[in-house]
């Protein structure tokens, strides 16, 4: 049985796109280093890529290219100055080379990253790497990203975990889940806590938790103090930063994220206010994940602004004492709803168009929410089942193949409709559930595969025809 940690649900990268482009960023670093392995790093051997489907028909847009060239060039998501990504980049181009294990690599990007609109058979999300040494010998590998900055690569097992330890609570689906909770009288958080310790110790889970919460926070605060407009053709207007100037009372003053939660928690908000403050958590992150800015899949980087979103609004309106206990917990149970959702069907827009992001998204903050409320573990399961009911069969449509419009605003959405599932489940006795949350997941499973493949993150179908970017 597959073991999927909330530190893979969860990951630190870079925007726009998890699978178009932290994906492809990764796949690019796990080449490099299987041609390091195979002694393919010589001085003037030559690399390039072909990047096929859903990752050729909207590379542009999600920066693909780009990922590629960072990865290649050794350069980590998680850690590189995203301020320096354009100089890099840049560099590479003017150079029409990389330094790799000091060692001059031939890539004329130009040339070299090869758009084929054709689709690999396992995954829309197909990439074929190639090295060739300057005698002729070439080396290449397939890769796919499969959503949420997950790849695998041709010939690899889709569940490599024969040799993994055994974790006490196996889990696939939520009936398990449910039953293990029941069994033993613990939360879903309790359950998923004491599967992640067979792999790290409570303060490794804790600090590593925290840590993702403290890049949502940033990027949050980020996202609500920059004006402007974001990269690329459609010149989209910053909203997040407009509306929390209106929101925030001129004289309140802070200086980071930490201090602005605080003045947040200090005002006193009517229910509308409330809304587009939750509104504007949600954007704020999606304007930093659009213009190539630090964010958490959650699970993907399409979707990262509605948990953030909904754990804010259960900071700053909900219960103004909450600290790292009730944060721990929240990402704890909402990262082991995205595993359930994961393993029963995808998290890959390209596979399951946008019900695979913000509908997964909001599945998992409203049973993340539903915990800090004091929601039983069959309520989680019922708040995530209602918010996934209602984004049943959301295509994946950006104009101009833009992690812009519409995915910002669904964000948004998607954080008020796990706010909303939060409260019908809370009022819900578990006994009259007419549609468990298995069910939900296998119908948004089998909306994915009849779904026509124009409206499965291509600029085939939906809004991306239906606007003319030219007129934007």
């Amino acid at each position: 049985m597959e073991f999927i940690s909330v530190f893979d649900v969860f990951k630190i990268g870079v925007g726009p796109s998890s699978s178009h482009t932290l994906g492809p960023w990764k796949a690019a670093l796990r080449f490099v280093e299987s041609c390091t392995k195979a002694g393919f790093i010589e001085q003037n051997t030559t690399l390039s890529v072909s990047l096929y489907g859903s990752l050729s028909l909207t590379g542009k847009g999600h920066a693909t290219d780009l990922a590629v060239m960072m990865g290649l060039a050794g350069y980590d998501p998680v850690t590189v100055d995203t301020k320096s990504i354009t100089d890099i980049i840049d560099g590479i181009k003017a150079q029409k080379s990389l330094t790799i294990n000091s060692k001059r690599i031939l890539f004329d990007a130009e040339n070299a990253i090869r758009f084929e609109h054709e689709f690999l058979p396992f995954h829309a999300n197909g990439m074929i790497f190639l090295a060739e040494k300057a005698d002729g010998t070439v080396f290449s590998e397939t890769y796919y990203s499969i959503g949420g900055g997950f790849i695998i690569w041709e010939g690899e097992e889709m569940s490599t975990f024969e040799n993994a330890p055994d974790h006490p609570y196996p889990i696939q689906n939520s009936l398990e889940l449910l039953a293990y909770c029941k069994k033993h009288d613990k939360t879903i958080s309790d359950i998923v806590f004491e599967n992640e310790l067979v792999d790290r110790s409570e303060k490794e889970i804790r600090e590593g938790l925290l840590t993702i919460w403290r890049v949502m926070l940033d990027s949050m605060y980020l996202g609500c103090h920059t004006d402007g407009y974001l990269p690329g053709a459609l010149k989209v207007k910053r909203r997040a930063s407009d509306v929390t100037k209106k929101l925030m009372q001129s004289e309140t003053t802070y200086q980071n994220a930490d201090e602005w939660l605080k003045a947040i928690q200090a005002t006193n908000p009517n229910f509308q206010d409330v809304m587009k403050w939750v509104g504007s958590f949600g954007i704020g992150v999606n304007e930093v994940n659009a213009a190539f800015g630090r964010v958490v899949t959650a699970p993907t980087n399409g979707s990262a602004g509605v948990i953030p979103a909904v754990l804010m609004y259960y900071l700053c309106f909900v219960n103004k004492s909450a600290g790292n206990d009730e944060i721990v917990r929240f990402l704890l149970t909402a990262g082991e709803i995205g595993s359930i959702f994961k393993k029963g069907s995808t998290i890959s827009a390209a596979m399951g168009g946008c019900q695979a992001e913000i509908g997964v998204s909001s599945a998992m903050a409203a049973a993340g929410l539903t915990e800090l409320m004091g929601g039983s573990p069959e309520q989680c399961t019922i708040a995530a089942e209602v918010a996934m009911e209602h984004h049943l069969g959301m295509t994946c449509d950006p104009i101009g193949g833009l992690v812009q419009v519409p995915c910002i605003e669904r964000n948004s959405m998607g954080a008020i409709k796990a706010i909303n599932a939060t409260a019908i489940a809370l009022d819900r006795n578990p006994e009259d559930i007419k549609v468990p949350l298995d069910n939900v997941i296998t119908t948004m499973w089998e909306t994915a595969k009849d779904m026509n493949r124009k409206y499965k993150e291509t600029p085939e179908g939906g809004l991306a025809t239906a606007v003319n970017i030219i007129d934007c």
